[in-house]
This record gives C-alpha cells, structure tokens and sequence, in this order.
C-alpha cells in the first residue's frame, strides 16, 4: 500500500446530528410523542450519520479506492486508467456526499480541498481530502511506477 487515509467527516456528520435533534425535537413538540414516523425518519438519519461520517482513500500498487464511513459506497480505479492528477479547491455550493457537479462527480464529507483525476474512458471526478498534496503525490508517483 502507497498511500490510505480517513478523513472525518465533520460537516457531514454534524449536519445529520443537527437534523436527528431537529426531527426529535419537532415531533416530541407536536405531539409529545415520536411515533412510528418520528422513529423512522430518526432512523435514516441516523444511518447517514453514520454511511457519511469518513471517508477513506486508498492507493495501492494498482489501484486508487475510496469508500464512505464503514464501506458504503466504494469506488475503484485502476492506475493504469488515471491520466492527470490536480489539486482544486470546491465551491461550498457544491456541498458534501455525493454529488454531480459540472466537474464531474464529487465525493466529499468535509472541507473544500480535493484532487480531481481524470480517468481515461471516464469523466473526471473529485475526492474531497485534508490532505489534498500528499494524495496528489501519492497517485503521480503510483501512476509512474505502473
């Protein structure tokens, strides 16, 4: 392995914890009581709470990976397919998850900073990171000894 690193998902999980205090508060307000809907909708957020709390991002000798939390959704690209490599900085209304954007797809859980990567037969797609330089470097030098 090159190169793996998590980032926390800081804006991601505390936006879904604000909505879980929300939706428990707006129930319990309204009618005293949570009830099967209250329960449910406390329920999915939970669950993104916890599908979007990290995202981790590997490289390896062959291949660049990345997943959400405890490995939803999960990503892979050969090396041998990446052609260029960038360090870009996000419009915060491109917001964080997953997204379609005019560059492609976004995968973030928190910040601004990303690498975009270009894959051949692929549109490009950006992965959010902390660490936006070491990444970057960690792919090129992986790229080149492929």
């Amino acid at each position: 392995m090159r190169y793996k690193h998590t980032q926390i998902g800081y804006v991601t999980g505390g936006v879904t914890l604000a909505a879980l205090l929300l939706i428990y508060y707006a129930f319990m307000a309204e009618d005293g009581e949570l009830g099967a809907f209250g329960i449910g909708m406390l329920g999915a957020f939970g669950v993104l709470a916890v599908l979007f709390s990290s995202l981790t991002v590997t490289v390896t000798d062959r291949e660049l990976l990345f997943y959400f939390g405890p490995g939803f959704w999960t990503r892979r690209f050969p090396l041998d397919d990446i052609s260029s490599v960038d360090v870009v900085r996000n419009s915060p209304l491109y917001g964080w998850g997953i997204r379609y954007t005019h560059h492609g797809w976004l995968y973030n859980v928190s910040g601004l900073d990303a690498v975009e990567v270009t894959v051949r037969g692929q549109e490009q797609l950006r992965i959010g990171t902390d660490e936006p330089e070491a990444l970057k470097r960690a792919l090129e030098k992986a790229c080149t000894a492929t």
